[in-house]
C-alpha cells in the first residue's frame, strides 16, 4: 500500500496486528456480543435498537433548521421552568437563556420558518427573567 502526496507515493507498511487480551471473553454464539443475555432480553435490545435507528432515519430526513430549533425550544422550556421555580433559580435559568440566544443570534437567518418564532421566544424569556430578577431584589449576572 502507498499513500499519495504532492511530492509522489510513499510506500506504508502494514500495520502490525495487536496480539489479543489474555483475559479475552468467551467468543459469544451471537456477532452483536449479547450472546450470555436471555433470549427475551436480546429482543428486547433488538427492539431497542431497531427503535433507535428508526429514530436516527427519521433526524435524518428532517431539516437540520427543524431539528435546532426543537432543541432550541427545549432550551426555552428550561429557563421557564428555572424561572416559575419556588424559589426562582436565577443563575440557571440564565444559563438557558444565554444558551437560547446563542443559537438564535448565532445562527441568525440559518433557523428557517422556527427564526421569528424563536426570536420572540428568547424576547419573553429576556422580559420574564428581569421581572423575576426585580420581585427578586437580585442583580443580573453580568454579560
Amino acid at each position: 500500500m502507498s499513500l499519495w502526496t504532492p511530492d509522489g507515493d510513499h510506500p506504508v507498511p502494514p500495520r502490525p496486528t495487536p496480539a489479543p487480551p489474555e483475559t479475552a471473553p468467551p467468543p459469544s454464539d451471537q456477532a452483536d456480543g449479547y450472546g450470555d443475555l436471555p433470549p427475551e432480553e436480546q429482543a428486547r435490545l433488538a427492539a431497542m435498537q431497531a427503535e433507535m435507528e428508526e429514530v436516527r432515519r427519521e433526524l435524518l430526513a428532517a431539516p437540520a433548521a427543524v431539528v435546532v430549533a426543537n432543541h432550541a425550544m427545549g432550551m426555552y422550556e428550561l429557563a421557564a421552568i428555572h424561572l416559575m421555580s419556588d424559589p426562582p433559580q436565577l443563575v440557571e435559568a440564565s444559563l438557558a437563556v444565554d444558551a437560547l440566544a446563542a443559537l438564535v443570534d448565532g445562527l441568525e437567518g440559518r433557523l428557517g420558518e422556527a427564526e421569528p418564532t424563536l426570536r420572540d421566544a428568547l424576547g419573553q424569556l429576556r422580559a420574564a427573567y428581569l421581572d423575576v430578577h426585580n420581585r427578586a431584589g437580585t442583580q443580573p449576572p453580568a454579560e
